[in-house]
Parts: C-alpha cells; structure tokens; sequence
C-alpha cells in the first residue's frame, strides 16, 4: 500500500485536496493517507522514505505565498515536484448552536483573513479564536457543549468526520479564492515515476536558484535567458537567501508546451550564471475550478 503524507489532522482543505488527487489515480493501488501536524514534517516524511509522496501547499490566491514550504523546496535537493494542483478554496461555518447562539468562532489565521467580511458583516459580536487548523477548531467545537456558543470555520469534510452542523456555507469573501499545491517525492521515486511514464507535453517546469544580485543586470540576464529559448514564465516569486541582507533566491515558473528541450537549454543557461540552482522538476497542473453549475475539472 502506498502512503501519501499531508497537513492534518483530517478535516483539512490538505486532505481534501490529497483524496481527490487519489480518485484521479487508475493504478487500483489503495493509498493510505498520513496526516502531520506541521508542513516540515510533510517534508521530512518525503525526504525519509516513510511515505512514498506527499502534498504541500505553497500558495494561496489571497494570502500569497507559503513561505515555509517556498525555503524547504529551496533547500532539500531530494524532493522533486511530481504533480501541481489548484484546489478551490470552500469555507464553511460550523456549529452545534444556532446561528444566533454563536460566541466565539475558532479556526486558523487564514480562514479569518479570507472570511473577514463576511464574519463583520454577520457575526460582528462574536470573538474570534485561533487554532492550529481548521480540522482542530472542528474538532475543538465538536467537544463543546452547544450552550457556550462555539462555532467553527473548516471544511464540509470535517463537518462530517466531526459531526457538526453547516451554519452558513462558502463564507469567503472571494469565490476565485484557491490553493496550490504540489505533491512532491523523493528523487530516486521521481526518477521511477518518470521512466514509467511518457514524457510530458503540457505542463510547468519549476526552477530555483540565486543568482549574483551585487552585478548590475544579474535578473535581467536570466530573463533574457528565458526569452531567448522562447521559454515563457508564468511566476517570479523571491525569497531571502538566508545569507545576508539583500540576497535573494528566485522561483521561476516555466510553461511547458511541448517545449521540452528548449526548457532544459533555458535551465543550463541561467546555472551558468547562479550560484546554485535546483530544478524540482517538470510536471502537469491540475485544475479544479468552481464554476455556477459545480465543479469542473480542466
């Protein structure tokens, strides 16, 4: 049986995430999935070997990047990305009480960051509470008896697993509101999932690297790199090197469209200018995008 590690506990948008991934799956192998508590455990269970892959987020549309799994990706050269998802982000107000019975609400920081007008338009009164998770507040309310009044913002999964009543569905502020997320491996695994299966025609490459910012022209140059192989870039995202003020690593994003070897050259091109640069791999993207009629996949 295959393990497939992710942010837990269960009840999180991670495991709702990894578990449509698993129905995309036609090998029949059953899977199961491992949650941790934090994102570098995720990692760290990659790069031992006690799960076979993993999934991690590294952005959200309205919160921005996911710093922690940006500087793990960075820093580890043996985890490759195998598969990007774009997961819609649905949040949902869970409750024992009624709505008018409501006193505190509990979940993580981004779920408050990203139902903040609806939760001052609706529930001005009640204070907010922060948890590690959504799953945890879930299962914090589940404990609680109705009359203090304890409601929670998670997912319709741990409305189920926690047995908690939907107060109010989609209470983001945002319906373009999504997550990324890559499932990654480690290499030697890559490696094999790669030989057992045909080269990619559409997709995205990531690359990282640090390039020399001290030369005047140092990102221009790897930009030109890019443009010169007809390599389009769909992301520049940045972060601190960790080494000294103002020295910076960059995340490069490559569309893939049967380009594959102009996409290799590009990557030789910009080493030759870095100071290191790791390249995690070439994978498809996955979109599951809501649409009026449901959810659609593309």
């Amino acid at each position: 049986m295959n393990k497939t590690g992710y942010l837990g506990p269960r009840g999180t948008h991670s495991e709702e995430a990894a578990l449509y991934l698993e129905s995309l799956t036609e090998t029949g192998e059953k899977t199961e999935l491992v949650p941790y508590p934090e994102i570098a455990d995720v990692f760290e269970a990659v790069r031992l070997g006690a799960v076979d892959k993993a999934l991690v987020p590294v952005e959200n549309s309205l919160e921005g990047p996911i710093n922690i799994s940006l500087d793990i990706i960075a820093r580890t050269d043996s985890i490759s990305v195998s598969r990007e998802l774009i997961w819609p982000v649905r949040n949902n107000l869970l409750a024992k009480c009624e709505a008018r019975d409501i006193k505190t609400i509990h979940s993580h920081g981004q779920p408050f960051s990203q139902c903040r007008s609806f939760l001052r338009r609706s529930f001005s009164w009640a204070a907010l509470v922060e948890e590690p998770s959504t799953a945890k507040a879930a299962e914090i309310v589940s404990l609680s008896d109705p009359a203090e009044g304890m409601a929670a913002i998670g997912t319709r999964r741990a409305a189920e697993i926690y047995g908690l009543n939907i107060i109010a569905g989609d209470i983001q502020d945002s319906l373009e509101n999504c997550t990324r997320f890559y499932e990654i491996h480690g290499t030697k695994s890559r490696q094999k999932d790669k030989e057992e299966n045909p080269p990619l025609g559409k997709g995205q490459a990531l690359l990282v690297c640090q390039i020399d910012g001290s030369k005047a022209g140092s990102l221009l140059a790897v930009l030109q790199d890019f443009a010169r192989f007809g390599v389009n870039l769909t992301r520049i995202e940045s972060r601190p090197a960790r080494t000294c003020l103002g020295a910076y690593i960059f995340f490069f994003d490559l569309e893939i469209d049967g380009n594959i070897e102009a996409i290799r050259q590009a990557v030789e091109a910009v080493r030759s200018r870095s100071i290191w640069l790791r390249y995690p791999g070439e994978f498809p993207v996955i979109r599951r995008t809501n649409i009026k009629q449901g959810i659609s996949e593309g």
